[in-house]
């Protein structure tokens, strides 16, 4: 801070000096400022200017302070730091070039926005000047002001670039004015304003100017002196890294002498006389009493680890970033960017051309990406003039690497590879359950919802965006009639199309096909068996109802041709034929059952044991899915099952996938290694940074999989059961299939109970496999697995985001696994390994040496699960040669089709599976499971067991 003495004006505070705008100087510490990020260790996040993500020092500075309140009080804790929050006000006025009693402390810009705005009195004829870069809610308070105070509303054009249209200003300030607003970067896009030349027009004119710097402040250099600004409002949760529930408004000294708040508060005025009153001197008159101190200190962290960088450096970080994602935009077949020419800013836009860019952020959320989608509704008059619907939007800071923006532009490239590949042939499976549930009913209600409000929004704000024939649009008062522009409500605007098409599978090449698997076995998901893990739901515990008759109606028939499953239909009678008999309840029976009803066959689905034993291999709480593979072939199938699962969750109005980050070690010279999109490799100093609970020694290296995390497997088995009743299967549990035989033009299964009929069969009998289909004896092999749930006297270190799941390839034990803490359940470890076992005799329940072996290793490298064994679990594996699976048309029979041997890793791909038998009993072709097929297992084309000759 420093003094000016100017004759006959004596002493006063003048401004500080704002960090140089000039490039130069060493280069971020990116590494560094990942490690300070905790967020960092879980994704790649790409949406600052959504929230960014805070330091670990921001969040301390919040969480002590709420701590020291808890023991103090709140008023005294407040006192004992009331050094520290003024601080807070020199900090947000040296980063913006003014003096501290020009800043007030607010929870938001579009508070500060309203409290600016009311202070300043406008009223009828009052001209604004707005640029079209204006954010949803000051232009929703400028449209109102329009309506209620007759203030007259007048949008200027952009020019060429995108940038406001300097000429069209420089004609609107010809005639008296009140304000000019810009926004230096919009919401929408990657767009830079000429602020400095706008405030020079703008103080020439003597009007003054509010800048939202809501997405710069933090990514830019902002100057008030420089940019002539009378009024700045800004959010601490954008670039600046502060915490949500923060902002800062500026008002130049001047300015306040005429802007008296509207509602004066206590913490900004005193009550001098019974009659009286006199406000404060400083920006503070905008203040309230009520704020969090706790996130104020948080917001003056991060301010001074800002300034600490320097504005400059972190400007040419983000910039360079940003350019070289547009250049990696640009060579992505598919892809377009919506960046207008004037974007030099650390926003980049873009959508797939003929795809809702909701699709596309939630497909590259699964793959690890943090990004975020812009509506029309929250830009009118920049994408509503330009003709964008939406747009899907990343936002670069400090702790995105190059390395960032190349793993984003590789999913995206390969994506598209994948959609190229095989059409749409591989996608009706994953969106088939969706359509057909009845929960799914609602969530479309919903999504029409949402795209109403949208439309109305836009069609709202028409007569405000109409800006090509005129250098200013006036926007007058509207007619009563009128509906004010409003955003879609979040809630609404957050449902996705439950009709979005899956991306399709890349059919795998015949050399591929011979690739092992390796440690994909680390997963511990089991194969899909007979196994029902959970009871059957009685229809008043269904996760899913019948649909009204009003949803009946809904076509079955999807996007790009691609069938979903019709509406619910009733339950059936007892019969002994159907269109399918499915045979085996665990996860790939299930949803294969499922996805047939759905579309409209009859099924009978039988399971040889009661609902919820514990034979073979889909009971138990949780299981693991990830998207580390050893070999690209699998990607394809990888991505296919993570939407399936999303499509389950829709149908059954309940979250079942948790993402928690993966971590899967093993000694650095092992031979092979996991990879997939959106991994990366990190040694073990990183891998105990992303989960403390993992302890890894020297010598350990991992693949980290950000989209990694656990499958709520019971609750995944219990809402199966309930969409397939609810569309009608015939489920038969404790029905022991003694054989099968070709029937003519059909099939006939053999129970102990009697005889059924059926068009065509499935078989997903897991460990039973061998006993059904004779061809697949050989090849196949059981094997028992013993789990471990462990407790512990430190839990946290156990749960997310602290430990996700894992596996370690131990050097001469084998592959450990685990889960973390999760739905009240302790640790989950096992070996991915075991004997091998008939499953003709009853599982014996964990030994005592089983229980050592495991609890050893634990120790090892779990130190926090040092509690006592609270379950301990025993399943079975049908093992494949080289860890693959069989899923396909059981080679000499046209009618008879088969999931088996899943090795371990097939929990993850039940959905996908089942929507995939689905498809390959009603006879369409499905190549991206050729890898995959009987015939590459060296299943060869012979007639089946007992059939005619």
């Amino acid at each position: 801070m420093s003094t000016d003495t100017t004759p006959g004006t004596g002493t006063r505070t003048t401004a500080v000096t704002v960090p140089p705008p000039a490039s130069g100087g060493t280069a971020l510490d990116v590494a560094a400022l990942r490690a300070a990020t905790p967020g960092m260790r879980h994704a790649h996040h790409m949406n600052a200017a959504g929230s960014a993500l805070p330091s670990a020092a921001t969040l301390a500075a919040v969480t002590d302070h709420l701590r020291l309140e808890s023991l103090l009080g709140g008023y005294e804790a407040a006192e004992a730091l009331a050094d520290r929050t003024e601080a807070v006000y020199d900090s947000a006025a040296r980063l913006i070039g003014a003096a501290p009693e020009d800043i007030a402390l607010v929870d938001s810009a579009s508070t500060a926005w309203q409290r600016a705005l009311a202070a300043l009195r406008l009223g009828p004829g009052d001209r604004v000047l707005a640029s079209p870069s204006t954010y949803v809610s000051s232009a929703l308070h400028l449209l109102e002001m329009r309506d209620s105070h007759g203030i007259v509303l007048e949008v200027l054009p952009a020019d060429a670039s995108g940038q406001v249209d300097l000429g069209a200003l420089e004609t609107a300030l010809r005639q008296p004015a009140a304000l000019v607003t810009v926004a230096h970067v919009p919401t929408s896009s990657g767009l830079v304003e000429p602020v400095a030349a706008v405030g020079a027009l703008a103080a020439r004119a003597g009007v003054p100017l509010l800048l939202d710097a809501t997405q710069s402040l933090g990514q830019l250099p902002v100057d008030v002196q420089e940019m002539r600004c009378g009024i700045v409002v800004a959010t601490g949760r954008k670039f600046l890294r502060g915490p949500r529930g923060t902002g800062l408004l500026y008002v130049d000294r001047e300015l306040r002498e005429r802007a008296r708040p509207a509602a004066p508060d206590v913490r900004g005025a005193q009550w001098s006389s019974a009659y009286g009153y006199e406000v404060v001197p400083g920006a503070r008159r905008y203040e309230t009493w009520e704020s969090s101190h706790a996130l104020r200190l948080g917001l003056g962290t991060a301010l001074d680890e800002a300034l600490g960088l320097g504005v400059a450096r972190i400007r040419d970080h983000v910039t360079v970033l940003a350019e070289r994602l547009r250049a990696g935009l640009s060579d992505v077949p598919g892809i377009r960017r919506t960046d207008p020419s004037a974007a030099a800013s650390g926003i980049v836009t873009f959508l797939r051309e003929d795809e809702d860019p909701r699709r596309t952020v939630r497909d590259l959320r699964a793959t690890g990406f943090r990004l975020t989608t812009v509506p029309a509704s929250h830009g009118q008059w920049d994408l509503g003039r330009r003709g964008l619907e939406r747009v899907a939007r990343a936002s670069l800071h400090v702790y995105n690497s190059e390395d960032d923006v190349d793993a984003l532009v590789a999913a995206l490239t390969a994506r598209e590879r994948r959609r190229g590949g095989a059409g749409t042939a591989a996608c009706g499976s994953a969106r088939a359950g969706a359509a057909g549930a009845t929960a799914r009913a609602g969530a479309t209600e919903a999504t029409a919802r949402a795209g109403a409000t949208e439309a109305t929004a836009r069609a709202g704000a028409t007569e405000a965006t109409d800006v090509t024939d005129a250098p200013t649009t006036a926007v007058g008062p509207a007619p009563a009639s009128a509906a004010a522009v409003e955003p879609a409500h979040a809630s609404a605007a957050a449902v996705e199309s439950a009709h979005a098409s899956a991306a399709a599978v890349e059919s795998a090449p015949a050399s591929a096909a011979a690739e092992p698997v390796g440690g994909s076995a680390a997963d511990v998901e089991s194969a899909g068996g007979s196994a029902a893990g959970v009871e059957s739901a009685p229809a008043s515990t269904a996760a899913v109802e019948l649909a009204p008759a009003s949803a009946a109606a809904e076509p079955a028939a999807g996007p790009a041709g691609v069938d979903r499953p019709g509406p619910a239909r009733p339950a059936a009678t007892v019969r002994d034929r159907a269109d399918v008999i499915v045979i085996g309840a665990g996860i790939h029976g299930s949803s294969a059952a499922w996805q047939l009803a759905a579309r409209g066959a009859s099924v009978i689905h039988l399971d040889r044991f009661p609902a919820g034993h514990t034979e073979g291999s889909s009971h138990g709480r949780t299981r693991m899915i990830r998207r580390a593979y050893p070999a690209e072939v699998w990607d394809g199938l990888v991505d296919t099952a993570y939407r399936a699962w999303d499509e389950l969750e829709l149908a059954a109005g309940q979250r079942l996938v948790t993402t928690t980050g993966g971590l899967y070690a093993r000694a650095v010279d092992a031979p092979g290694t996991l990879r997939g999109p959106g991994c990366e490799n990190v040694d073990h100093t990183r891998a105990a940074e992303l989960f403390p609970g993992l302890r890894l020694c020297e010598g350990f290296a991992a693949v980290h999989d950000p989209a990694a995390g656990v499958i709520d497997a019971q609750a995944s088995l219990t809402a199966l059961a309930a969409l397939g009743r609810a569309h009608g299967v015939d489920r038969r549990d404790g029905r022991t299939v003694l054989g099968w035989h070709r029937d003519g033009e059909g099939v006939r299964v053999d129970t102990e109970q009697g005889v059924l009929h059926a068009d065509r069969l499935v078989v997903c009998a897991g460990p039973w496999t061998g006993e059904l289909l004779p061809a697949f004896a050989q090849p196949l092999s059981v094997v028992r697995i013993v789990n471990l749930h462990l407790g512990s006297s430190r839990r946290h270190l156990l749960e997310p985001p602290l430990l996700g799941a894992f596996s370690v390839d131990v050097p001469d034990v084998g592959l450990l696994y685990g889960i973390p803490a999760f739905g009240g359940a302790g640790v989950k470890i096992g070996l991915d390994h075991g004997p091998p076992e008939d499953p003709s005799v009853p599982a014996g329940p964990v030994t005592e040496a089983e229980r050592d072996r495991l609890l050893g290793l634990a120790s090892r490298f779990l130190p926090a699960a040092d509690g006592p064994v609270e379950e301990t679990i025993t399943c079975r594996y049908t093992m494949a040669p080289n860890n693959r699976f069989a899923v396909g048309r059981l080679p000499g029979e046209e009618r008879v089709f088969v999931a088996a041997a899943c090795s371990g890793h097939g929990f993850k791909f039940g959905p996908a599976l089942g929507a995939a038998l689905a498809d390959l009993a009603e006879g369409k072709e499905r190549p991206d499971l050729d890898f995959l097929s009987p015939a590459a297992m060296g299943i060869t084309d012979r007639p089946g067991p007992g059939a005619a000759p």
